[in-house]
């Protein structure tokens, strides 16, 4: 590559991407959104509840050990 390559690459960034501050800072603070933000997905949705697929789930791990017992270290490997 020669010379007047790297010259034309170097202006052609120059020109494709802006020019960075030296301490972007966000226009304003985000955090109180943030504990709204988790505030409200805990509320409507809280972590504790077993739904069905949760059951189906630990049924079909008990039902694999049960009919092959050499598959638990394995599954615990994997837990």
């Amino acid at each position: 590559m020669s010379a007047h390559d790297e010259e034309r690459i170097k202006n052609l960034l120059r020109q494709a991407l802006p020019p960075v501050e030296a301490e972007p800072e966000p226009e304003r603070d985000l955090w109180p959104a943030v504990l709204r933000r988790l505030d409200t997905q805990t509320a409507a949705q809280p972590g504790s509840r077993w739904v069905w697929f949760d059951g189906a789930l630990v049924a079909g791990l008990a039902i694999v050990a049960i009919s092959f017992p050499a598959s638990i270290p394995l599954l615990l490997y994997y837990l």
